[in-house]
């Protein structure tokens, strides 16, 4: 049956012509929009110069109004800061008296500035910060030496607490640049470190100032009612029950800011309006845009680039169709798969070997596409829809970030790394990229460093660990993934086993093979259910939660690991009654593999 005709519009020279001149034309209109907007670009650039300027004068007036009491020395810092910007910085009062002036100049009795600079009112708008008061401004609250020593002493001790449970922490500065620690990754829980340091004698006094005035401003008439802790997290508790409540701790926190500016304003210079301008006058200078003739000019030469353009595409378009509407032509045949034949060694032909493998390789990468999709997306909801909830509750002022909000957090965080780890693994695996460096090892020692890696997660579930020996033998196999595999199965072994049972790792060797088998006392797995226990992301209750702790790929990567060895691994198990894992792996000679292993060194 012939083909039928291409119609002219639908030909594969019309639309290259089409696509060629569409390219032209919009380069041509987006060569002369950029030459018309050139002086435009840098009137910009020359803006943005400018207020990054005016940030950083900003910034520095802030740091001294928030250092001291009054501007009577801010002069030499106004007139070395606009000596190195090349620009007249001005400060006035709010009634529009001189502060200081860089140089002499026009008036600026009625220009707008820049900026008010008052470390109590931080502007948002000029410095990007989220905090409304400057963390510079100590005030009263710049201790003493020997009490700042005291608290870096008790960081510290906290810190040195934290390791101890295998925890980390790092200081973090908080109001009045107080430190105090955030637990960075979480070991043991380490109910018995202090987080936050013991408030001093100085900062007793203070807070107690300060809760006064939060008292005052909340309507509370028994100051002692309200609660401050040195990282000014402010709570009224129940009398009866001890516990927050809510609205009168909501009222309560609300006026903290402004109970601090009560305490703060006699420490801090007073507010003063901030004029950043060019020497010769605070109006803008204008530059002109290109002229009528510089962009017709322009325009001119870029349309014969589309007369151009549009005479190679009709002549290398009709060289390039005639061999393309063969390939076409076999390609459109009815055939789901898109199999087309080979006619050549040239570009046509390396074209459909390259389309017959594609179409391959696409049916296979778009099964396993569809199926690793389904099941990542399952596995990464729970925990991002954790965090995400609890990140809107602490956002909307439902939840405060505390020490156990961290901790789920972090515990979300783990687990999803877990999973992208051993996603990682598996895609390896899939990619034939999972790389095996096998040494000379003593089985014994590797199965000892894994039970004893994991005899703390048994301990907490109560599950009791045994590994018997049939001798050390010394083999061949990738030591970190030979621990990783049997880790895997361990860690399986653990989580189904309930309290009071017992999960045992035993050895042997016997007809040129290595036995490694993990069985448990757990509730064992249905007969029906044996033959997906291997399979990505399976559980055997059917209800694919975490709530036992596993991600679903641990045994997929144990098979992975233990066929990358040229070995196998089995399951068998009974209902109520317990599970074992069997791992046989070929044993080669250590004298043996070394003999080979110096032959290719050698060759």
């Amino acid at each position: 049956m012939d083909a039928p005709r291409v119609p002219v519009h639908r030909s594969l020279t019309f639309r290259l012509l089409v696509a060629s001149l569409t390219i032209a034309v919009a380069a041509v209109l987006a060569t002369s929009w950029i030459a018309a907007q050139f002086t435009s670009r840098t009137i910009e650039q020359q803006i943005g110069r400018s207020l990054s300027d005016d940030k950083r004068v900003y910034d520095d007036m802030l740091g001294y109004a928030a250092t001291h009491r009054d501007w009577s020395g801010v002069r030499p810092l106004v007139i070395a800061r606009a000596s190195q910007l090349n620009r007249r910085i001005t400060l006035m009062t709010a009634d529009r008296q001189v502060i200081a002036d860089s140089m002499t100049g026009p008036s600026l009795a009625t220009a707008r500035p820049s900026a008010t600079v008052d470390p109590l009112w931080v502007d948002l708008g000029l410095t990007g910060r989220t905090d409304r008061i400057d963390t510079r401004l100590l005030g009263p609250f710049e201790l003493p030496p020997a009490e700042q020593r005291r608290i870096r002493d008790q960081v510290t001790q906290s810190l040195a607490c934290l390791r101890s449970y295998g925890t980390e922490g790092q200081v973090v500065v908080g109001p009045h640049g107080r430190p105090r620690l955030a637990i960075t990754m979480l070991g043991k829980e380490p109910y018995s470190c202090l987080l936050i340091p013991d408030p001093t004698r100085t900062e007793k006094r203070l807070l107690a100032a300060l809760r006064k005035l939060v008292a005052a401003c909340a309507g509370e008439r028994n100051p002692d009612r309200v609660r401050l802790a040195p990282d000014l997290t402010v709570t009224v508790p129940d009398p009866v029950t001890g516990l927050s409540i809510m609205d009168r701790t909501a009222r309560a926190a609300g006026c903290l800011d402004q109970a601090r500016r009560t305490q703060l304003e006699p420490y801090a210079a007073p507010p003063a309006l901030l004029f950043v301008t060019d020497p010769a006058g605070p109006t803008a200078r204008r530059v002109l845009p290109l002229s009528r003739d510089g962009v017709l000019r322009t325009g001119a030469a870029t349309a014969g680039v589309l007369l151009l353009v549009g005479l190679l595409t009709i002549t290398v378009g009709r060289r390039l169709t005639r061999p393309l509407s063969a390939l076409t032509e076999a390609a459109r045949r009815p055939d789901d798969r898109l199999r087309v034949p080979v006619g050549g060694r040239d570009e046509i032909g390396y074209l459909a070997t390259a389309l017959n493998d594609l179409a391959e390789r696409r049916e296979r990468s778009e099964h396993l596409r569809q199926a690793m999709v389904n099941d990542v997306a399952h596995e990464l909801r729970n925990p991002l829809t954790n965090i995400r909830t609890w990140l809107s509750a602490v956002r909307d002022g439902l939840a405060t970030v505390d020490e156990p909000l961290l901790t789920l957090l972090q515990n979300e965080t783990a687990q999803l790394q877990h999973i992208v780890d051993d996603l990682r693994d598996l895609a390896a695996a899939d990619a034939g990229t999972l790389r095996m460096h096998p040494e000379a090892l003593f089985l014994g020692d590797a199965v000892g460093q894994v039970v004893d890696a994991h005899r703390p997660n048994a301990a907490a579930a109560r599950v009791r660990l045994i590994t018997e020996h049939a001798g050390d033998p010394e083999v061949i196999a990738d030591p970190v993934r030979l621990r990783q595999l049997i880790g895997n199965l361990l860690a399986n072994a653990i989580r189904h086993t309930p309290p009071g049972g017992t999960v045992t790792v035993r050895t042997a060797m016997a007809a040129g093979s290595l036995t490694i088998a993990v069985a448990d006392t757990g509730v064992g797995i249905a007969p029906g259910d044996l033959p997906k226990v291997f399979d990505r992301f399976w559980r055997a209750d059917g209800s694919r939660s975490r709530s036992t702790g596993g991600s679903g790929l641990g045994l997929p990567i144990a098979r992975q690991i233990a066929e990358a060895h040229g070995g196998t691994i089995t399951v068998g198990s009974t209902p109520d009654t317990g599970t074992t894992f069997t791992v046989v792996l070929p044993h080669r000679p250590v004298d043996e593999y070394a003999e080979r292993q110096e032959h290719l060194a050698g060759s």
